[in-house]
This record gives structure tokens, C-alpha cells and sequence, in this order.
């Protein structure tokens, strides 16, 4: 049994490279979808309370021995730390945390005479950043560094999306933090630099920007290292994508996804096929699905992103994901997709599963 499902395309020509229409111009195009869901290889071990958004560390040594990180988000919630086959290792998981939404993780952070990598996760009941070296799970500064200083408006500090950047040309590392709620007159996201030193890790605010519908709220965040871009999830809105260096400034550069969405709009991960090419996969949380766009834009306009595929994955109701084009092993020759499930676990694809269904 087949499911017949349409919406419109930006760009009809855009795989085969063709000129494409304004957004004024799009064309109807008819899809089929399979009923039959794509399944995970793995599922994770259960949380206690209510898993939410995962993160991947890629070992350098060995990538099959990558480890998955995932939030438990609760009063009494933690980080939880995955193998690859999504078997929880006790030893490695930091509970105590008062509910971590997001986590993201970036790489070779100064931090005296060494270099770390490291996980970061908002403690939303505390507005505070928990930091916590990998793969150890060490608390790089025990009880946190506090955000959104001096805001006092209702929930304008409760931490909801975090995610990091690494910049190819400074060197710098950023945290950008997302919250429950905040002004709409774009200044919603607030940018800090992340400054290592031998006494851990100290935060610099160097901007405040992104517009705000004042709808919902702003959870999943995603960056485009190679490309310098930022998108976040405006919930019921749609997707905004700004430059992540600050010199750049605070222009909104797209605004998509708009339509198709049964409801919110969620996690948000970038999946690399070059230097420039891609998909850019958001969670459209009520309908079970991951809508797929194009990394790229379209020719001639890289800040147009129509939708390319629906896929169907065998979570429910998923708030997170992360992906990653890196060779993990024999089970992820073509890289990991991970998501969370409202089953207080996280669900573990081979690339190579979500491919077959978006190059069809």
C-alpha cells in the first residue's frame, strides 16, 4: 500500500541543475511515500525520564569506537553517554543536571597547555551551561557558567537549544543558546565565544541576534561549520538560516519550511556529500516524518531551500537528531543518523537507509 503525499518545490530542476523559478513560481510535484517506515539499525537503552536531543563524537583513533551523547530532560535529568549498538555506558553518564534540553559537542578546545573536546548541554532550571570534557564526561567547570544575564522577562532565561561553532578562519569556538522565550525584535539567540585557559572554560557575549515569531519557541539549533551558517527552528514557522561568524552580521539570510508542517518544527541536522552539497533534515515533530532540503539552495540562490523529500523514520514524535557523514564501522560505512524517539530512547539509522529514500 502507497501513500500518495504532495507539496511544492522551489525548484524542479535543481538535481539536474537547471535554472529555477521564484518562490512565486513553484510548481506542484506529486511524491509517493512508502507506508513502511525506515527502520533503525539499534535502539538505545531506556532513560529514566524523557530523552530529547542527541549529539555524536567521533573518536580520532577509532572511529567505530564513536560515542553517542543524549540529553535526559527532566528536574532530575542528565547526559547520557551511547556505543554505537546504543548500549548506555554507566560509567560515563552525569546525572544531577536540572533538565538539559539540547547538547551539541565541538573539538580541540585550548585549555591550557592541552586541547580537549567537549560536550555542552543548557541547564534550563539554573539558565546555565554544564560543560563536561570527552570522552571521560569530566565537568570541565563544575555547576556550570550562567546566560542570558540580566534578562527579566517570562522564561527569557530558560536555556531550551544549544549549539557550537568552530570557526575555519579564527580558530575561535562559539556557544550559540536558544531559550523558552524572548523578544522579537531580533535578538533572540545570544552568541557567545567559548575561552579556554588552564582554569577552565570562561563565556564572552558577542552578539545578540535572530527574529522571533513569538509563537512558540526557539529549541533546535544547527550549524554549518564548513559553509558558516546557522539555522534554527522558529516552532510552527518555519526555518531561519543566519551567517554564524558575528562579523557577518545579523541579516536573515532564508526563511523556509514555512509550509508542509503539521505542527512544530524541531531538530535540525546537516548531512555533508561535499564540500558545499548536502541535505538539511528538520523533524516535523506531529507528522513522524523528516522533511529534506537542500544544503546547497538552489542554482543561483544558496539561501533557497525547497523541500526535496519526506521520509518517514520509525520515531515518534522526535524532538532531536544529529548526523554524520563519517565512515563509524562496519554498521556506518556512509555515516550515522541519530534521533530521538518519545520513548525515552534515541534510534540509531545507517546513512545509507535515509539515503535509498531521498535519491529515489
Amino acid at each position: 500500500m502507497q501513500q500518495k503525499i504532495t507539496w511544492f518545490l522551489g525548484c524542479a530542476g535543481l538535481m539536474a541543475g537547471f535554472a529555477c523559478s521564484s518562490p512565486k513560481e513553484e510548481t506542484v510535484s506529486e511524491v509517493t511515500i512508502l507506508d513502511e517506515k525506515i527502520k533503525p539499525l539499534y535502539v538505545t537503552g531506556t532513560l529514566d525520564h524523557d530523552s530529547d536531543d542527541p549529539a555524536i563524537w567521533i573518536n580520532p583513533a577509532d572511529p567505530a569506537q564513536s560515542l553517542i551523547v543524549g540529553t535526559d530532560k527532566d528536574s532530575l535529568g542528565g547526559l547520557y553517554v551511547f556505543d554505537l549498538k546504543g548500549n548506555i555506558i554507566d560509567s560515563l553518564v552525569r546525572k544531577g543536571i536540572q533538565r538539559p534540553n539540547n547538547v551539541d559537542i565541538a573539538y580541540g578546545l585550548p585549555l591550557g597547555s592541552k586541547t580537549t573536546d567537549f560536550a555542552v548541554t543548557g541547564e534550563r532550571l539554573t539558565s546555565k551551561l554544564r560543560f563536561f570534557s570527552l570522552p571521560d564526561m569530566t565537568e570541565i567547570n563544575p555547576g556550570g557558567i550562567e546566560v542570558y544575564e540580566g534578562e527579566t522577562g517570562p522564561e527569557y532565561k530558560d536555556l531550551m537549544g544549544v549549539a557550537l561553532y568552530k570557526s575555519p578562519a579564527s580558530g575561535k569556538t562559539y556557544v550559540i543558546a536558544g531559550r523558552k522565550n524572548g523578544p522579537t525584535d531580533g535578538s533572540y539567540l545570544w552568541q557567545y565565544e567559548v575561552i579556554g585557559s588552564e582554569k577552565g572554560i570562561a563565556l564572552n557575549l558577542v552578539r545578540k541576534f535572530g527574529n522571533y515569531s513569538g509563537k512558540k519557541e526557539i529549541e533546535a539549533i544547527a550549524v554549518d561549520a564548513e559553509l558558516g551558517y546557522i539555522y534554527y527552528s522558529d516552532e510552527g514557522v518555519g526555518v531561519r538560516k543566519y551567517y554564524a561568524e558575528p562579523e557577518m552580521g545579523n541579516e536573515e539570510l532564508a526563511f523556509f519550511a514555512t509550509e508542509g508542517f503539521t505542527d512544530d518544527h524541531e531538530g535540525i541536522s546537516i548531512y555533508k556529500t561535499g564540500p558545499e552539497t548536502g541535505y538539511i533534515l528538520v523533524s516535523d515533530q506531529a507528522a513522524n516524518v523528516f522533511q529534506v532540503f537542500p544544503r546547497e539552495g538552489t542554482a543561483g540562490n544558496p539561501h533557497q531551500h525547497p523541500v526535496l523529500k519526506k521520509l518517514a523514520l520509525s520515531t515518534v514524535s522526535s524532538d532531536g537528531s544529529e548526523v554524520t557523514n563519517v565512515a563509524l564501522g562496519p554498521d556506518f560505512p556512509k555515516g550515522l543518523f541519530v534521533a530521538m524517539s518519545d520513548d525515552k530512547t534515541f534510534q540509531l539509522y545507517s546513512w545509507e537507509d535515509l539515503a535509498k529514500s531521498i535519491e529515489k
